[in-house]
């Protein structure tokens, strides 16, 4: 136990403090470039990218963050470690060429990861979604949380966190990029008065965009679009807007009660389908009876 102590205590004031050392070191410039990359990334992306709006090139900025850091952290780290194993004495030469033997080996049986890591870095380098982005991809939707080079994190509307391989993202829909629309169709009766229709549409649509709770949420106030069909009980009215970025689904929902309210005010019925049901002719006392019956799908007689 003396003979330990005594070869311990020498080896601790020279390789001890190294390793020491090196931990600190490894420490403090994996902080401080953390500090300078997301420095760096937010000057780029400002300089640089396409879309010139705070809130689109904060995304970007984060994503790109998130990516350089982690592949630096790893770095410093790895080689931090290698320091610490030369001061133990392991000769780190044959290891490295053990490793590389040993990744060629992995390689063979890795290729899903190689195509997981390929995919994660053209969507980083296309910028098809960023951290924040509501997105479709792979048969599923939600808020991107994460994006590395292996893998894309989403949560959906119940909050559940999703981890998709990007290799499996052959698809992506990028609901909040840029812009998006109020996209609504509405259906009215068949006695509605078409000019009257499109005038109270367009009043309430510009009403709501000027509204001080809802103008900074609207690009452009909806609008009557078009006549898009000829329903089985009702004419099918299309109306057309631009928002903020996820902003379409509360101004949406928004527009729905503001028409329901002036629709009803202008006398402007919103039909529900109904059902006609004709019947053979019945006897009634030794003659025939033909009877037919107007029915609403909801089962309630109409008026």
């Amino acid at each position: 136990m003396l003979n330990f102590l005594q070869n311990l205590i020498p080896w601790l004031l020279s390789h001890g403090i190294k390793i020491f050392v090196i931990l600190i070191i490894a420490y403090l410039i994996n902080r401080f470039a953390k500090i300078f990359i997301s420095r760096l990334v937010k000057d780029l992306v400002v300089k640089s990218y396409r879309i010139k709006n705070g809130k689109a090139q904060e995304k970007r900025a984060k994503t790109l963050e998130g990516v350089f850091i982690s592949f630096l952290t790893v770095i410093i780290w790895v080689v931090a470690d290698l320091m610490i194993l030369a001061e133990f004495g392991i000769n780190i030469g044959p290891l490295l060429a053990g490793a590389g033997i040993v990744g060629v080996a992995l390689g063979f049986g890795a290729q899903h990861l190689v195509r997981d890591i390929i995919a994660g870095f053209f969507i980083i380098l296309e910028d098809q979604f960023r951290v924040g982005d509501v997105v479709n991809v792979a048969g599923t939707g939600g808020l991107v949380e994460e994006i590395n080079l292996r893998k894309t994190v989403l949560r959906d509307l119940d909050g559940v966190e999703h981890h998709i391989p990007n290799g499996e993202i052959k698809k992506a829909s990028n609901l909040s990029k840029g812009f998006a629309r109020v996209n609504l169709n509405i259906g009215v009766s068949y006695k509605s008065n078409l000019e009257k229709l499109i005038k109270v549409i367009n009043r309430t649509g510009q009403e709501l965009a000027e509204d001080p709770a809802w103008k900074d949420s609207i690009i452009k106030p909806p609008q009557f679009l078009r006549v898009d069909d000829f329903g089985e009980s009702a004419i099918i009215i299309k109306i057309l807007g631009e928002t903020k970025p996820l902003k379409q689904w509360d101004v949406t929902g928004e527009l729905r009660k503001r028409i329901k309210i002036a629709f009803d005010k202008e006398g402007i019925e919103i039909p529900f389908p109904q059902r006609v049901i004709h019947q053979a002719p019945l006897e009634v006392n030794g003659s025939k009876k033909k009877h037919q019956e107007s029915k609403p799908l909801t089962g309630q007689a109409k008026d």
